[in-house]
């Protein structure tokens, strides 16, 4: 699917979980079985490379993909960290702070940083114009946000961000770019999955414009092992991704999920897609053929086909198709003998990988990392400046305190040292013998 878009010039975004589709790159070296095959079909086979663009979400190598916070917004945020209504606006209330004193939220870093502040040095502040902050509620935040680094979500969050036009370019061949999100270390960490996923696709709706219905997708999104883009996500989390997933059709982009079972896609999004591609499943205990006979319901009825049997007796390379025609109306289910693709069914090597990221423009603009100033430094900067006053404050209160007992105690040493000078007069022998000497003339 991805390869004939690419030849009509429709870019794709593929997430890779298992690693194994970086061999679109380059040109399948054939195989007796592959030519067996197409001429069963009657299409001939021909070798061929697609434009690739490796994508990261992590430290592996490839174009850097991020976001800040900032772009993702309070409610988005909210929706992430799975908090509760008090706590999100509680976080409305940071990004509102945030805006007015112009301090850019980029990273995870800024994030707690100016949660930290709003309890402690900031506190009587924020508390004045935005109301007060409860310390617990703020603790829970925090936790929150931790539990989100702990899956990666600090390498996510941060500049420089990507531009989703970048997504839709085609080569000088007229063939749409196959854009391949290496996840491999991502399976263990689905909440960093549904962070990327729904910041992308939010991204994607908030930016492309209208398209109505022009005949052709201006981009397809290949959404492998779907499942764990709902796994450990909030309802909160997953009622938005539902609501954006049936929005982002009238942006012109196509959306595929690709997992083992489709029990794994939750209902409201399972009734949204038109075409449905069902590979073999096998039935091993009583609960797999449960869950094949309710997979069967969810195809159209067949006049040919018994499909809860059909779906156990598929063969490699052949599927179960049923699409939408002209007048929006799924078209009767046929067992399909699918093409084999025409590059390579296995990984590139290292030097070829290595040789496909040097050469890509997108890696020379994204893979530098940006740490400008931004909250974390300006509110340590204005703590820095508040201790500053506070201790230059608190040392002109001393230094007036130890002015004010200086004079004091001079003002006691003179008191008694005039005292002294008059008891020493008083008391003098002379003194004495004078007053004396009056006091019996007096008597005589």
């Amino acid at each position: 699917l991805a390869e004939n878009l690419s030849d009509k010039g429709i870019p794709v975004l593929l997430m890779d979980m298992k690693g194994d589709l970086s061999g679109i790159a380059q040109p399948s070296p054939g195989h007796p079985k592959i030519n067996e095959r197409h001429e069963a079909i009657g299409i001939p086979f021909n070798a061929k490379k697609f434009p690739v663009e490796i994508l990261t979400l992590s430290k592996q190598d490839g174009v850097r993909l991020r976001a800040t916070v900032s772009e993702f917004g309070p409610v988005l945020i909210s929706r992430i960290l799975g908090v509760s209504e008090t706590q999100a606006g509680i976080i409305s209330i940071l990004f509102k702070y945030c805006d007015d004193n112009k301090l850019p939220l980029l990273d995870l870093k800024d994030f707690k940083k100016i949660i930290q502040y709003a309890t402690d040095e900031g506190k009587v502040e924020i508390a004045k114009e935005y109301g007060r902050i409860s310390p617990a509620s703020a603790g829970s935040i925090l936790r929150k946000i931790v539990e989100l680094e702990q899956q990666g979500g600090d390498l996510f969050f941060g500049e420089k961000s990507f531009d989703t036009d970048d997504l839709l370019r085609v080569d000088q061949n007229g063939n749409g770019y196959i854009n391949i999100v290496r996840l491999t270390d991502i399976q263990d960490r689905p909440k960093l999955f549904s962070t990327f996923m729904l910041c992308l696709l939010a991204e994607i709706y908030s930016t492309f414009p209208e398209q109505g219905d022009t005949g052709r997708p201006e981009l397809v999104i290949f959404i492998d092992e779907a499942h764990l883009m709902f796994k450990e996500a909030s309802d909160a989390l997953t009622d938005q991704i539902e609501s954006i997933v049936k929005l982002i059709r009238s942006k012109g982009v196509g959306l595929y999920f690709v997992t083992q079972n489709p029990t794994d896609i939750p209902e409201a999004v399972l009734s949204q897609l038109g075409l449905k591609v069902q590979h073999a499943l096998r039935a091993f205990t009583a609960k797999d053929r449960k869950a094949i006979k309710l997979t069967a319901e969810n195809y159209p009825l067949s006049d040919y086909y018994k499909t809860d049997q059909i779906l156990t007796s598929l063969g490699t390379g052949e599927a179960l198709v049923s699409a939408l025609n002209e007048k929006g109306i799924p078209t009767p289910l046929a067992v399909t003998m699918l093409r084999a693709p025409m590059s390579r069914m296995d990984i590139l090597n290292d030097t070829e990988l290595q040789s496909l990221i040097e050469n890509s423009k997108l890696a020379k603009e994204y893979n530098e990392e940006i740490d400008r100033e931004s909250a974390y430094e300006l509110l340590n900067k204005k703590i820095e400046i508040a201790n500053r006053e506070e201790a230059k404050e608190k040392a002109e209160k001393e230094k007036a305190a130890t002015r004010t007992g200086s004079y004091r105690r001079s003002t006691s040493r003179k008191r008694r040292s005039s005292k002294s000078g008059l008891e020493k007069v008083l008391t003098s022998p002379t003194v004495i013998r004078s007053v004396l000497g009056i006091l019996t003339k007096m008597l005589r």
